[in-house]
């Protein structure tokens, strides 16, 4: 499941409390586990919007933390950690039933039982049973997600989003044989575009390829970016617009400087 694509970015809020994800953003198992997800350098917060950028160092207290090991204080600190953040949101999002939620959540403080019998007011043999469909559950759930990836290997290959991406839907459903049409049709052996499509599908895949002339490791002026687009499009100002919008640069709020 790891190696799951991301499907959509998340639009959170800041607490824990009453706070829950995006149901319609598809993160990996590992991203689950560890309460955040990677795209590009920058890791994402699954239950709110702190950032932390790789290669940068931040000081906490008398340590200076990687963004990894800043993520996880973050999440140790604001939502008390992944495994509780995921049951902060709430039962439904598991498909649990209010007595296999209450129970799991006590089975994740180590208790035993006797003891779970006498919380809840139940017998000691009812917890069991509930254990057991807890377990049936989960190998229903690998066996379910088995299928999934087999069905996804299956499946044709399409152009992956891009990192930035600020909505995904039917517009990637992209070929690569189709990505190197639109290409071929579109912009000539010099890189030059004449024609500026109006086509989602066609604008993604000449945006995805202008954007390959910007170095993720590098920031850049808009007059820099302004002297790249021209070498590739008259209408540089709406091109460097689109590229903004459609997620693949981003920038400062002045405008001043430009980044993958």
């Amino acid at each position: 499941m790891q190696e799951k694509i991301v499907l959509s970015f998340k639009q959170n809020g800041k607490t824990l409390e009453g706070q829950t994800m995006d149901n319609h953003t598809v993160y990996t198992m590992k991203d689950y586990q560890q309460g955040y997800t990677q795209i590009g350098e920058v890791l994402h917060c699954l239950y709110c919007d702190q950032t932390y950028r790789i290669g940068v160092v931040y000081p906490q207290d008398q340590d200076l933390l990687t963004a990894p090991l800043a993520m996880q204080a973050h999440l140790a600190r604001v939502h008390q950690g992944a495994l509780a953040a995921l049951f902060a949101q709430g039962r439904e999002s598991l498909g649990l039933a209010q007595a296999q939620f209450d129970i799991l959540q006590l089975q994740a403080k180590g208790l035993t039982d006797t003891v779970i019998a006498q919380r809840m007011g139940i017998s000691t043999s009812t917890v069991r049973n509930h254990r057991f469909k807890l377990r049936e559950k989960e190998r229903q759930a690998t066996r379910f997600l088995a299928v999934l990836n087999n069905m996804h290997a299956g499946q044709k290959e399409t152009l992956l989003p891009h990192p930035g991406a600020t909505q995904l839907d039917e517009r990637y459903d992209i070929t690569p044989k189709e990505q190197q049409q639109i290409l071929k049709n579109l912009m000539d052996e010099k890189g030059w575009i004449s024609t500026w499509p109006s086509k989602e599908k066609r604008k993604l895949v000449l945006l995805a390829k202008l954007s390959e002339d910007f170095a993720p490791q590098k920031n850049y002026s808009e007059q820099a970016v302004n002297e790249i687009l021209q070498q590739h499009v008259a209408d540089y100002v709406t091109v460097r617009r689109y590229l903004i919008e459609y997620g693949f640069l981003q920038r400062t709020r002045d405008g001043r400087t430009y980044w993958v």
